[in-house]
């Protein structure tokens, strides 16, 4: 007979402890008192998911999308035990310093994220539309580049010669068309180079140490965030928002001449329709300046810019390729850091351009970085005086401001999201710092004003490590609605992707969002778009009754619907099969 030692020894680690749990008293998980602790503690989690913006719409899903839903949520949790695994990480992870894991930063996560199943359902998922971009940061830089390139006439000009690395680095340079060609500018790259001399494009491009493709490389580092800056963390806000704001007048350099700018327009539009993304309003400033083809200097004003802008929108809309796109409008921004002066004067053009260009302007908006910027408290002047004039003039221009994209708290910064409430705001740009107030978050909620939600922005701009550490859970947890967008893709390094990158990186970092709740974010953002001029009355009812009748509002909430389950319908036949989904709630 075998002793009690020997037959103790025969059992597995786990039996072992179990018997030694036993011994101690401790009680077994099927005990009533447990069960009853357990069920207890379900209901409490269940009771305050009621709370989330999102429950209504995951109590109605259909059979299929919840099936859809279920597949989605174990593909994610398959490709968190593996492709974010750091025992299955690769040799140039490691060789990066970097350890892979579910959530990680955007550019580490980037080419990797592109390469997983979860990518390939959310770039065919239909996203509603776009609700917060800013029209100068969108496309992408390798067809902006080459575009300027094959433009005959278009030059380089600088402050000083870029004969350094240093100079390159750091010297203000912009692109322009100059009608008549330079025959003999000295190379921009020399010593010899003279201040704002034009030099023909291709000839820089050609004369550039290591050649053309290193140009149109030095370009894009110039032109955008480089991946070294996107996790220098360390180095705080202001210096990479000095780096992200000097991108602008380059991109503008090259797009603003009428040629490039017709056809940037339509290939911003197509990225998007291709992404899934229906509608786009987009934001736009009106400063640097615009050339008509084959000008001698460019416009002394903005009407024709806008008038190519409205062409090229409804030209886009009535094409083969843009079938099924709705269409664009423009919510006008002025930049926060003017004087009052130029704010008042370039309110004076939005309205007159809103007069001759009724359908495109839907609002307006100051932007900029909020931390150095006025306030919005140090505006209410110029904006009730905006609000009159409106009223003068016959226009209605509603507000969508940007508010909260800080760190602060309780400073003049943080406090713009109080006057966007007050002043009548439609939507929030960003609202990142909004959690931290409770009673701004149930005026929010009251008053049905989106939260326009950027994470990939708000990382990069370091407000937030990664994706995990972002406050848009926590809104959506509290009711609040919100939805998703890429802000500046082509300067923070989503590209031409449109949205997916945004999309892909809530669905994988946040577990209570799920296909369900990203569905949520895509269909508010149908619900909050700026389809029509509403006045303050009508958007009201229409966003708070969440019955639209006929109008446009309601057709394409339908339209989106029908488009979702079609494409949920996608995902339970080209995944279905594969998944086990026998243990997911």
């Amino acid at each position: 007979m075998d002793s009690p030692d020997e037959d103790l020894g025969n059992l597995t680690i786990d039996e072992e402890n179990e018997l030694w749990l036993e011994e101690e008293g401790v009680p077994t998980i099927d005990q009533p008192f447990i069960q009853k602790y357990l069920d207890g503690r379900d209901a409490l989690v269940a009771q305050e998911k009621r709370q989330r913006s999102d429950h209504a719409f995951r109590e109605t899903l259909s059979p299929m999308a919840a099936e859809a839903s279920a597949i989605v949520s174990a593909i994610r949790f398959e490709e968190q035990q593996t492709l974010w695994n750091p025992e299955f990480e690769d040799n140039l992870a490691k060789q990066e310093g970097f350890e892979v894991h579910p959530g990680m930063m955007f550019s580490l996560a980037k080419e990797r994220m592109e390469s997983s199943k979860l990518w390939k359902i959310v770039k065919e998922m239909p996203k509603g539309t776009l609700l917060h971009c800013h029209f100068g940061a969108m496309g992408d830089l390798d067809w902006l580049i080459e575009e300027a390139l094959q433009t005959e006439g278009m030059s380089i000009c600088a402050e000083t010669s870029l004969h350094t690395d240093e100079a390159r680095d750091n010297v203000i340079f912009t692109f322009q068309y100059m009608k008549t060609s330079a025959k003999s500018a000295a190379s921009i790259w020399t010593e010899v180079y003279q201040a704002n001399q034009l030099v023909p494009i291709t000839q820089a491009a050609d004369s550039f140490p290591g050649g053309r493709q290193a140009f149109i490389d030095w370009f894009k580092s110039r032109a955008s965030i480089t991946h070294e800056e996107s996790v220098q963390h360390h180095l705080g806000p202001n210096a990479i928002w000095r780096k992200f704001l000097a991108c602008f007048p380059i991109l503008a350099s090259i797009q603003l001449y009428e040629p490039i700018y017709r056809k940037f327009i339509r290939r911003v539009l197509l990225q998007l329709h291709e992404d899934g993304v229906r509608w786009v309003d987009m934001r736009s400033v009106f400063l640097e300046p615009f050339t008509r083809t084959g000008a001698d200097k460019p416009d002394k004003d903005f009407d024709y810019m806008l008038g190519a802008l409205q062409e090229e929108i409804q030209a886009f809309v009535a094409s083969e390729e843009g079938k099924g796109f709705w269409g664009a409008r423009l919510i006008w921004t002025t930049v926060r850091q003017l004087d009052k002066r130029g704010v008042v004067e370039d309110m004076k053009v939005c309205i007159r351009l809103k007069q001759l260009y009724p359908d495109l302007i839907a609002g307006y908006d100051l932007v900029g970085q909020e931390d150095t910027g006025r306030p919005l408290a140090d505006l209410t002047p110029e904006l009730f005086w905006f609000k009159k004039r409106c009223m003068e003039e016959g226009v209605d221009i509603p507000f969508f401001f940007h508010a909260g994209e800080t760190l602060g708290d309780g400073d003049l910064v943080d406090e713009n999201l109080f006057d966007a409430v007050l002043l009548g705001t439609r939507r929030i740009g960003h609202g990142f710092s909004l959690y931290k107030h409770p009673l701004l978050i149930d005026m929010v909620k009251e008053k049905k004003i989106l939260v326009e939600s950027c994470p990939v922005s708000n990382e990069i701009l370091r407000l937030t490590g990664s994706i995990m550490s972002h406050p848009l859970p926590a809104l959506i947890a509290r009711g609040v609605p919100c939805s998703l967008s890429n802000d500046d893709p082509a300067i923070l390094g989503q590209g031409k992707s449109g949205l997916t990158h945004d999309f892909w990186q809530a669905l994988a970092g946040w577990e209570n969002l799920g296909l369900e709740g990203l569905a949520s974010l895509a269909e508010n953002s149908v619900r909050w778009a700026a389809f029509e001029d509403c006045s303050a009355k009508e958007w009201t009812q229409q966003i708070k009754s969440g019955s639209f009748g006929s109008g446009v509002r309601a057709q394409r909430m339908k339209e989106w619907a029908r488009e979702f389950e079609k494409f949920c319908q996608w995902v339970v036949l080209e995944f279905g099969a594969e998944q086990d989904i026998s243990t997911l709630d």
